[in-house]
């Protein structure tokens, strides 16, 4: 117990008569270093961006530099210390309990780092893609080693998620799918040349990487549905599936072809 009093009190006598001319010195020198580091990393990850390296890739390069300020703020504060006549070692051998408070208190810290490895290691999502999360859909800007930032595509807000959070994203692909439903009545042949049609039609929309027939769907009670696949970027697909639909219409309606709806047969006894 005397040990222990003794190590703290020569805590509080260190803190006491802080040196703070060399404490500054060291920051400074620090934050100098770390700014240079930050922006040979921020430069690489531009070039590699332009370049059009993997998402994945960007997203090792703006996790580094996030851990790179971790690191950075960790050594300076144990340098800063140490200068001061704080015997590093000493002070962490002796927190004790007040370790266990500590410990508990940053568990959710932890649990962000873990995931944000994990996400990495796994590739749950990569800087580029577009998820959803809490009903917000946005495009990843940043992957830090807590939490990742996305900007909303309809709004431009930047939100911050906690990397711990990972299992309430959900990640939206590039493909569209489209029922296209016509009457029993309409041959199959004739059926397919329309859709051809309206494939054709699709494709001149700039937005529209690739568009493709995968045949009938299903049958139900008063059409036949044609499935089709698009294929786009996230940020524009509801204005794509919107401009297919649209599509659809004006060639059906060119080829004299109407899109049935459900009938009700009533039998009278």
């Amino acid at each position: 117990m005397e040990t222990k009093s003794e190590s703290l009190k020569e805590v509080i006598n260190n803190f006491c008569h802080f040196n703070i001319i060399d404490t500054l010195i060291i920051i400074i020198i620090s934050i100098i270093i770390y700014r240079a580091i930050y922006k040979i990393f921020a430069k690489t990850i531009k070039s590699k961006i332009n370049n059009k390296v993997s998402k994945k890739n960007q997203t090792y390069l703006k996790l580094i530099t996030s851990i790179i300020k971790y690191v950075f703020i960790i050594i300076t504060t144990l340098i800063v210390l140490q200068i001061n006549g704080i015997n590093v070692s000493s002070l962490l051998a002796g927190v004790g309990i007040a370790g266990v408070v500590i410990g508990l208190a940053i568990q959710d810290a932890l649990k962000d780092i873990i995931r944000g490895f994990a996400i990495l290691s796994d590739d749950y999502f990569s800087v580029g893609d577009i998820i959803v999360y809490n009903g917000i859909t946005g495009k990843v800007k940043e992957l830090g080693l807590n939490s990742t930032k996305i900007q909303d595509i309809y709004t431009g807000n930047i939100v911050t998620i906690a990397n711990r959070k990972i299992e309430e994203v959900s990640i939206l692909s590039e493909n569209i799918y489209i029922n296209i439903p016509l009457s029993y009545e309409l041959k199959l042949h004739k059926a397919e040349k329309v859709i051809s049609e309206i494939i054709d039609e699709i494709r001149k929309n700039e937005n529209t990487y690739n568009v493709r027939y995968l045949g009938v769907n299903n049958f139900n009670d008063s059409n036949i549905s044609y499935l089709i696949g698009l294929d786009t970027s996230v940020d524009k697909k509801l204005q794509v599936r919107r401009d297919a639909l649209n599509t659809i219409l004006r060639t059906l309606e060119k080829n004299n072809i109407e899109i049935p709806y459900n009938q009700l047969d009533i039998h009278n006894k």
